[in-house]
């Protein structure tokens, strides 16, 4: 088997190719076995100016946030404040009487009523009928838009504001009936924050992040830190790469100091190493090295398919079916079924959890050989862009990477 050193030259070049491409500004990533991290970083956090990507570069993280979302979730489940059966209603009652479209596409007015409740463990799963604005060309796209403001920086005010106007809106499917990937772990974040009576990033902070080292995850940058940003790229409609300071209906430049929404489902930042730190839990019984995050069967439940053969079957994600062959989900985290090579998502063991993030990162935890892979980039691509095949380069690095990484 090679070493990780053997492999790293290969790495660098093959993610050279893609940066000298113009494919892609740059990529931290960082390969963990046996007590030994090893990173590659190529191309630029700041191309105007010539800033390298290096170990510490701070990359915002998109849906990689939503694991982290998720184990904050369970730890309450172990300490028995919330249960998976649960409807959120306990919580939140805005979610009481909820109406289901009976056509996603259809009018807002065509429902019926949910025929129960929404549960914790139907946000863990996203089977609780909630959805993305940008997944759809019906009606229900303009209204979420209009109500839930960005995906990452929300003009909303408080939290509790975000929450109404989420129940406002009606289900795209019946709680529990199917998977529809959206705005299900971003609510899970808000309900957090209210029975824990505290901002979530201020739960994530002392629940995960200060006792697993996590220094540099946060919803902000601090200012003194504002230096060591990846800076965002996106490509012109030639496929041009090109430096964006904000996305209309994302996020904005720099989040305001007064901005109270946090994202639980994209909103963070973090580096490489802290990421790192935070996918160990899934390679042991829920602890890394002293500090236990969760108990062992808790984990165990989080790595599991929960989705039934059906749903794996229905299930659609950018107009493909990601998980009906070989691939479920669990709570918060997708999971290798069956190994296949030739697969970019099942290439791990048996067991291996993921989840990829919309501006290029990538991670996956495989207990089958004890390794963990982290990949970050800045590379923001629209879905109009990626059905020209605008900015998928990001996306062939991560393949490049993940076959060379572990032997």
């Amino acid at each position: 088997m090679d070493t990780l050193t053997d492999t790293q030259p290969l790495r660098r070049a093959a993610l050279q190719k893609i940066v000298d491409a113009g494919e892609l500004a740059g990529a931290a990533t960082l390969v963990w076995k046996e007590g030994t991290a090893e990173t590659t970083c190529v191309g630029w956090r700041d191309v105007e100016n010539k800033l390298p990507i290096e170990r510490d570069t701070i990359f915002r993280i998109a849906s990689m946030t939503k694991p982290i979302t998720s184990v904050a979730a369970l730890m309450l489940v172990d300490e028995g404040r919330i249960a998976f059966d649960e409807p959120i209603a306990n919580h939140a009652p805005e979610f009481l009487r909820m109406r289901v479209l009976r056509s996603p596409e259809g009018p807002l007015d065509e429902t019926d009523s949910a025929e129960r409740l929404i549960t914790f463990e139907d946000l863990l799963t996203h089977r609780a009928g909630l959805t993305y604005a940008d997944f759809h060309q019906g009606p229900i796209s303009q209204a979420y838009r209009e109500a839930l403001g960005g995906d990452i920086d929300s003009d909303v005010g408080a939290p509790d504001d975000w929450i109404a106007r989420l129940a406002d809106l009606p289900l795209i499917g019946q709680p529990g009936a199917m998977m529809t990937y959206g705005r299900a772990t971003d609510l899970l974040g808000l309900l957090l924050a209210r029975i824990e009576g505290q901002p979530l990033g201020t739960i994530l902070k002392r629940r995960i992040f200060d006792p697993l080292g996590m220094k540099d995850s946060g919803f902000r940058v601090p200012q003194e830190n504002w230096n060591r940003r990846a800076a965002a790229y996106g490509f012109d409609d030639e496929g041009r790469l090109l430096k964006q300071t904000t996305r209309s209906g994302v996020m904005v430049a720099e989040r305001p100091e007064a901005m109270t929404y946090e994202s639980g489902g994209q909103g963070l930042w973090s580096t490489v190493d802290d990421y790192s730190r935070f996918a160990r839990v899934f390679l042991g019984d829920g602890a890394v090295d002293t500090v236990r995050l969760l108990r062992a069967e808790t984990l165990a439940s989080m790595m599991k398919n929960q989705l039934t053969e059906e749903q794996r079957a229905q299930t659609r994600l950018l107009g493909r079916k990601p998980f009906a062959v070989g691939r479920g989900f669990g709570l918060g985290v997708s999971i290798v079924l069956q190994t296949e090579p030739s697969d970019f998502m099942r290439r791990g063991g048996v067991g291996t959890v993921s989840w990829p993030g919309a501006f290029g990162g990538w991670w996956q935890a495989d207990p089958s050989n004890g390794s963990v892979l982290i990949f970050l980039a800045h590379n923001m691509v629209d879905l109009t862009q990626m059905a020209k095949g605008i900015g998928l380069g990001v996306w062939s690095a991560i393949e490049s990477f993940q076959s060379m990484a572990v032997a």
